[in-house]
């Protein structure tokens, strides 16, 4: 009974007039990203689109987590890993609704981008990354809206860490 009981009060922490904004950005980064790669998998026809000398739109599927790390085929693996990213989701929820406005903010970032990939990985057994930079024959690994915004709220949470003071 007592653990129904947390779940009602995380529940109303969670929809707490103050978190709307920030559930909102949640909500607007996970439809960016889920435009984007709807936009890249519906139009995408088997080769690479050059876009300048710096980008190309170069559909591939990550089976793995950042960067194609812990890529495999074995189906349990990967169920663990997508469980791993589940509880590490979960958890961000958890610290969001605990923090500051500011730590809101960066941890809403990273949940918009997480979620989606998530998604992905839920749905489409695999990511769509599709961002490929590149200078001469140098390509950095290929990402996609998600990873974006999954990096720029970790520099900031880094930023916030080490310079900022509280």
């Amino acid at each position: 009974m007592k653990y129904f009981d947390k779940l009602k009060d995380l529940k109303s922490l969670f929809l707490k007039k103050k978190n709307i904004f920030f559930l909102i950005l949640i909500i607007i980064l996970f439809s960016i990203d889920r435009i984007s790669k709807i936009k890249v998998i519906s139009g995408f026809n088997e080769h690479s689109y050059f876009i300048n000398n710096f980008l190309n739109i170069d559909l591939i599927w990550n089976i793995g987590v950042g960067f194609g790390l812990f890529s495999t085929d074995n189906s349990l693996i990967y169920n663990f890993l997508s469980f791993f990213i589940f509880i590490v989701i979960t958890s961000l929820f958890y610290i969001f609704i605990k923090s500051s406005n500011l730590d809101k903010l960066i941890y809403a970032i990273i949940i918009g981008g997480a979620l989606g990939n998530f998604y992905d990985r839920l749905v489409f057994k695999g990511v769509p990354d599709f961002i490929d930079l590149h200078y001469n024959n140098f390509h950095w690994f290929t990402f996609n809206a998600a990873d974006i915004f999954i990096t720029i709220g970790v520099i900031i949470f880094i930023i916030r860490s080490f310079f900022l003071k509280n």
